[in-house]
């Protein structure tokens, strides 16, 4: 009995820290829901505390206030586009430009494909809440700088002649961007399979000379 108990409270941080996690993860979800069905002027802390099945003292101390909530979803929509593989692909000692920029399609792709919702929900509120355009912004801002890192590491000569690494960043923004992938897939039926293979493609036509590619 003494063991079995032993065992039971060498557990009970690990427990606690599970539970934890799983409560934040069904507010986060919640909150996602909410806001993208209701809108975010719409919903109310209350709202994600009843659709989470918890109390609101618990989603104010878990997040802070509503706009934590926002920020918790943009993280979330970060990492479900798996940005650890994007990092090893980009890294990869074989990988020339051409491979670089497939994978980084590849990771706006699994992007918007499992979050476009909530990238959409963050630039319209932002249109009304200083705080949420910054969220959105900074969201931007943190791909731009893979964007900048990535075609800053390239020899010289391996971007299209007269564009430089600024012009470049904002031909990448241009073509894959979230109004392009929706309307690629939704509007024109297109997979986003198809999408991604043209992304690849567009920027190496776009960005390299011909060596680079």
């Amino acid at each position: 009995m003494g063991v079995e108990a032993g065992g039971r409270r060498r557990y009970d941080s690990l427990r606690r820290t599970t539970q934890a996690l799983e409560t934040r993860a069904e507010i986060a979800r919640a909150a996602r829901r909410l806001f993208v069905d209701q809108g975010w002027a719409a919903t109310t802390v209350r709202d994600v505390a009843r659709e989470a099945g918890v109390s609101v003292p618990t989603v104010y101390s878990v997040y802070g206030n509503k706009a934590g909530l926002t920020r918790a979803l943009a993280d979330a929509a970060d990492l479900s586009a798996d940005p650890s593989r994007q990092l090893t692909e980009l890294e990869a000692d074989e990988t020339s430009p051409g491979r670089q920029l497939a994978a980084m399609a590849a990771f706006d792709r699994r992007l918007y494909e499992r979050a476009g919702d909530v990238i959409a929900l963050l630039r319209e509120a932002g249109r009304t809440e200083p705080e949420l355009a910054t969220v959105y912004r900074d969201g931007r801002g943190r791909a731009d700088e893979t964007r900048r890192a990535v075609f800053s590491s390239w020899p010289e000569g391996t971007l299209r002649d007269g564009l430089d690494v600024p012009a470049a960043v904002d031909i990448y923004a241009g073509l894959c961007s979230i109004d392009v992938y929706t309307t690629l897939t939704v509007e024109r039926g297109w997979s986003p399979d198809r999408v991604e293979r043209w992304w690849s493609e567009a920027l190496v036509r776009e960005l390299l000379n011909g060596p680079g590619r």
